[in-house]
């Protein structure tokens, strides 16, 4: 019995959403009539938490979407497990962007066990854009919270709340 997955989800953490991720989620908005963005919760990303709460964090995607002209993409906060989620909300595959190699090996190991939960769901690996394979949540922290600028790696909206979230530090 043939199945098409007509509704993806999107997880991160997005902490915060950059121009790569905004790329993917353009792109897989391309490929399938339903694209949610999963905002995971991740208190306890390494060892650390978040620099933005996990409702900041949706409020920023919902605006870099706005701000960008992405219409028709869902953002949804989450908890537990990813498969859980996609179940509960009914979509049929998990879509995540890979810039290099050490991403394809830490999403396939992802994607085999999300394949082991929940046999049901695919796994979709879209490359990142050249001019957005550098681009990581981490590398535009460190630049924000070393005041530098953020340009060219994030929406305006994001970089406004990245100014004012290192400024008061």
């Amino acid at each position: 019995m043939k199945s098409e997955v007509t509704h993806v989800v999107l997880p991160g953490t997005y902490d915060p959403v950059t121009l790569g991720h905004l790329d993917v989620i353009r792109r897989s908005v391309r490929l399938f009539p339903k694209v949610t963005v999963g905002v995971a919760a991740s208190r306890s990303k390494r060892g650390v938490g978040t620099v933005f709460s996990q409702d900041e964090r949706v409020d920023l995607i919902r605006q870099s979407l706005e701000e960008l002209q992405i219409a028709g993409v869902s953002v949804l906060p989450f908890d537990g497990l990813l498969v859980d989620f996609c179940h509960s909300i009914g979509a049929g595959g998990v879509v995540k962007g890979l810039r290099a190699m050490t991403d394809f090996e830490v999403e396939l190991q992802q994607a085999d066990l999300n394949a082991h939960l929940a046999p049901d769901l695919e796994s979709v690996f879209v490359m990142a854009s050249p001019q957005y394979g550098y681009v990581s949540s981490s590398i535009v922290r460190e630049l924000a919270s070393l005041e530098s600028s953020v340009e060219g790696l994030v929406t305006t909206c994001v970089a406004r709340r990245l100014k004012e979230q290192y400024s008061c530090k």
